[in-house]
């Protein structure tokens, strides 16, 4: 006898261990938002082109915006077991430190499921145009440190993560 679908201890796997998209047809939409952060480093000499705004490529930091919010909406794209899910808002910030570049990422949605996915996705999109908009001069830009810090909505609810880098706003290698 096949055990129910919802006795399987992993979501994401029927009982027979093959993978399967969750069903959240019965579930209620709801106002859901999720935060994610993660850093590019880099040379000084990137971090100085960067504040003057000399960097052959062009405007580093709004490319990167556009691309980490495009990429937001583009998650299911990506994640074969992803839901499609209305992105309903994302903002994508990023600051220039003495190390490189802060990202960060807030996605909202009102629907059945969460955004976490997407909030990852924008980050590490975000971050990937910031390596491709430098490494001209920096071969050794890195990416690292990107990880949820918060999430809000649905069954679980409300959650902030409570490592040393999420609470004093440091961005390290996790």
């Amino acid at each position: 006898m096949t055990p129910p679908e919802d006795a399987h201890p992993f979501t994401h796997l029927d009982p027979a261990g093959r993978a399967r998209m969750v069903d959240v047809t019965a579930k209620q939409p709801t106002v859901r938002s999720a935060t994610a952060r993660g850093r590019v480093g880099c040379a000084p000499e990137v971090v100085a082109a960067l504040r003057s705004g000399t960097v052959p490529k062009g405007d580093v930091l709004a490319v990167a915006r556009v691309a980490g919010i495009a990429a937001a909406k583009r998650t299911p794209e990506l994640l074969p077991l992803a839901h499609v899910i209305g992105v309903h808002g994302v903002v994508v910030d990023l600051e220039v430190t003495d190390e490189g570049v802060e990202v960060s990422a807030t996605v909202r949605t009102a629907d059945r499921t969460g955004v976490e996915m997407e909030a990852l996705t924008a980050v590490c999109v975000a971050a990937l145009a910031v390596v491709d908009m430098v490494k001209g001069i920096d071969r050794t830009a890195r990416i690292d440190g990107v990880r949820v810090v918060a999430k809000s909505g649905g069954r679980s609810g409300d959650w902030r993560s409570d490592d040393r880098d999420a609470a004093d706003g440091l961005l390290g290698p996790t």
